[in-house]
């Protein structure tokens, strides 16, 4: 594929996947006069766009793996049922933070802790980009890559931790909800970090029966998402 036409697909998904949260975030608090919402929005997408163009001009053959659609031949099934979920599961957040935020006004959060939010989010992007950075077979769905020669991580963010883009990832789930304005958004966390630890378990079962050399790195790298604590 020709780097236009990957910028062009680029663009088209992130403004499709920002006006279908748009549409779910606004809708949830009942009006488009919400300064909060529009902070979350116009930052998720900006980092959106940033690091996507600059995944295309460090590492484009990740961004095409990472562009293609959310089931492929060689999927886990399980990992299929899994995203639909998550998937209902993160609109239904989207909605519960306008509910929160607008339109019942539950929340009430000072500048400060919309910027403590702000700050999180870049730095979970931040922690994204270290990850691709560091991990070319990085793929949003559990299948191995062996039309791309899938190799172990082992270095950078994962010289700590086996998962270091979901830990990073959890950090949105934080951010998010505080910029928006919403602590009710915060309940989630908990339930987000079960669900992607599940994940990651099933992830390595995977690897650990598939990918040569993973069973040896998972021996030598004991913790999952945070040093000391899983």
């Amino acid at each position: 594929m020709s780097a236009a036409r990957l910028v062009l697909l680029l663009l088209v998904e992130i403004v499709l996947m920002l006006v279908v949260m748009a549409a779910v975030l606004f809708g949830g608090a009942g009006t488009w006069d919400w300064p909060g919402g529009w902070a979350f929005i116009s930052l998720f997408g900006l980092l959106s766009v940033v690091i996507s163009l600059w995944l295309l001009a460090v590492d484009p053959a990740l961004l095409a793996e990472r562009m293609k659609p959310p089931v492929r031949q060689g999927q886990k099934p399980w990992d299929r049922i899994f995203l639909l979920v998550i998937g209902v599961g993160f609109l239904g957040w989207l909605a519960l933070i306008g509910v929160d935020a607008r339109r019942m006004g539950w929340s009430h959060l000072p500048p400060a802790g919309q910027a403590v939010g702000a700050g999180l989010m870049v730095l979970s992007y931040l922690g994204i980009a270290w990850v691709y950075r560091t991990n070319s077979f990085a793929s949003p769905v559990i299948r191995l890559q062996a039309e791309r020669h899938q190799t172990v991580a082992s270095t950078g963010p994962y010289a700590f931790v086996r998962h270091p883009m979901y830990a990073f990832a959890l950090l949105i789930f934080v951010g998010a909800p505080l910029l928006a304005g919403s602590l009710w958004g915060l309940t989630v966390v908990p339930l987000a970090a079960i669900a992607i630890g599940v994940r990651a378990v099933g992830e390595e079962r995977m690897l650990k029966a598939e990918l040569p050399g993973y069973e040896a790195y998972a021996r030598r790298i004991r913790w999952r998402f945070a040093p000391g604590v899983w």
